[in-house]
């Protein structure tokens, strides 16, 4: 059996999986705001419920935003801000008197996809998170790439492509930028977009192209998704001309907009350097379990 903990801005969920992925326990608490040991608190919980009904585990999988550093070792990149500069997994282990596995919350939701999700039996899988932030993870070979400097799938700080959002009002980014693709992409950036597609007068000439129809007589919220899914897929192309997935699977709350996938897959010629495009573009097989999911099979790997 194998016990995973996803460490959410607002939940923070525990899964027990066996080896055929079947859930034998699952219980989510709401995350303490910006209180780190009331979050400990909350994983102790959590831990503490699994193993009173299936016995003690050696090792736990977490899945968390941000990452640790490799120069101190604390958290880096986090949006739960409180998590920043902080020995989580030390922490954890010294409580818990367990060994913790930790990994990017995207990165166990790209796992869980290539496991037996959406993405099983691909040699090359890239995950994506569209929510409150805007994350990623790689998978070859159903091995987790997290890189030197464990920012492997980090595509949400890559700057916005500038000819897709010269008419929008510039966005700063919590990482200390402007234009982060994650300030277009995210929950909030969108929302941002809508407010501000009602006054856009002038747009370039190749979104002009690609876009025209979606500017000519169309709602407003269909307006936005337009634009919306030409800069995912602009974003998108630059992680299919680097690592060239054979699947991406997009995870998070705007991954159940089913109109995206359709505008994406009508999108990508403009932007990826190649004369046919094999890469499919998929919803995720188990939602918002993924992350719990991947951080179980974490302990497994």
């Amino acid at each position: 059996m194998f016990l995973g903990i996803d460490l959410g801005g607002t939940k923070i969920e525990a899964a027990v999986l066996d080896t055929r992925g079947q859930v034998l326990f699952r219980e989510r608490v709401a995350t303490p705001q910006g209180n780190y040991d009331a979050t400990l608190d909350a994983i102790s919980v959590l831990v503490a419920w699994a193993e009173s009904q299936l016995g003690i585990f050696d090792s736990i999988g977490i899945g968390t935003p941000g990452a640790i550093s490799v120069k101190t070792g604390l958290m880096k990149n986090c949006n739960s801000t409180c998590l920043n500069g902080r020995a989580l997994t030390d922490d954890l282990q010294h409580r818990l008197n367990r060994k913790i596995i930790q990994a990017n919350d995207a990165d166990c939701f790209t796992l869980s996809e290539a496991i037996d999700g959406a993405a099983r039996g691909k040699k090359n899988v890239f995950g994506v998170i569209l929510g409150t932030g805007v994350g990623g993870g790689l998978v070859l070979n159903q091995h987790l790439v997290q890189g030197v400097n464990r920012i492997a799938g980090e595509w949400g700080h890559n700057p916005m492509p500038a000819d897709l959002v010269k008419d929008f009002k510039p966005r700063p980014c919590y990482c200390g930028r402007h234009n982060c693709i994650e300030t277009f992409l995210s929950g909030p950036g969108l929302s941002q977009t809508h407010s501000e597609v009602h006054g856009l007068r002038n747009i370039t000439p190749d979104t002009r192209l690609i876009a025209s129809q979606a500017m000519e007589g169309e709602k407003r919220a269909e307006q936005t998704l337009q634009i919306y899914s030409l800069q995912l897929a602009s974003a998108l192309a630059g992680v299919i001309n680097i690592v060239d997935p054979d699947i991406i699977v997009l995870g998070g709350g705007i991954s159940n907009i089913k109109l995206v996938y359709t505008y994406i897959q009508n999108y990508l010629d403009a932007f990826v350097f190649s004369d046919s495009i094999m890469t499919r573009i998929l919803p995720p097989e188990f939602g918002d379990s993924s992350g719990v999911r991947g951080a179980a099979w974490l302990s497994r790997l």
